[in-house]
């Protein structure tokens, strides 16, 4: 089989499959993995699917948004990496929201029990996961988005329009130098945009695949940051964007 045709057929399998391992392409296509994993890094360069930790998924539009699930697991070692850095900036006694999200996810299970006072989130994920802690759990109520786990709607809404925080972590779908932080929803991004502004200190906490991508709604501009914990430095014109906006960078080791 020539190059060309196998690298179609892995198009056509990782999109009718939603999502494809290494090995099972190896196995159909009668291939080596290390062949595999060539073809995923061209095919990614010319934007035909999205490597994933031990894979590839389709790729996706500005109006596209993966099921949670599916997002719990990929980058899962950058995501781990990355919490770890974010949680070093919750303070003792502090008011803290964690958005929705797998990274949030993350950075919730590396939360000290004797941490901060409040962690409130419009996740039940997340809610559930503080369960077992001295810490006191709020949630924003709302109606649930199965697709991202999360609440969204007028009681998450007013819930927010009402408090205030001293951190917030916040995921994104996307991250673009002239146009900030996006999400494909404009539920989600309402309660994104709520929860920034109900912060003292925004810190978004996402990993490399979201730099430089587009997505349909913006819920933040880059200058409602504070810090940036990511696992790769992003690279111009995002890189100097962050800066313009004064927003401190921190690059972790994954």
């Amino acid at each position: 089989m020539l190059p060309d045709e196998r690298r179609r057929r892995i198009v056509e399998r990782v999109t009718e499959e939603n999502g494809c391992a290494v090995s099972d392409l190896a196995e159909t296509l009668d291939v080596s993995e290390a062949t595999i994993r060539r073809d995923l890094r061209e095919l990614e360069s010319e934007n035909e699917v999205e490597r994933s930790h031990g894979g590839a998924l389709p790729v996706t539009t500005v109006g596209q948004e993966r099921e949670y699930g599916r997002k719990e697991v990929r980058n899962l070692t950058a995501k781990r990496a990355i919490a770890t850095r974010a949680v070093e900036e919750v303070r003792d006694d502090a008011v803290v929201f964690l958005d929705a999200g797998t990274t949030t996810m993350q950075v919730a299970n590396r939360l000290e029990s004797d941490g901060p006072t409040v962690v409130a989130t419009n996740s039940p994920h997340i809610a559930m996961s503080l369960g077992d802690a001295d810490t006191e759990v709020k949630v924003t109520g709302g109606t649930l988005r199965s697709k991202t786990g999360s609440l969204v709607g007028p009681t998450g809404e007013t819930f927010l329009e009402r408090t205030n925080f001293d951190v917030a972590f916040v995921g994104t779908n996307a991250v673009h130098a002239d146009q900030g932080l996006l999400t494909p929803n404009e539920s989600e991004a309402r309660m994104k945009r709520l929860i920034c502004e109900a912060a003292e200190r925004v810190v978004l906490v996402a990993d490399a695949s979201k730099h430089g991508k587009r997505s349909f709604v913006q819920f933040a501009a880059l200058s409602d940051l504070d810090l940036f914990v990511t696992d790769e430095r992003p690279s111009e014109p995002l890189d100097d964007a962050l800066d313009e906006a004064s927003v401190a960078i921190e690059v972790v080791d994954a």
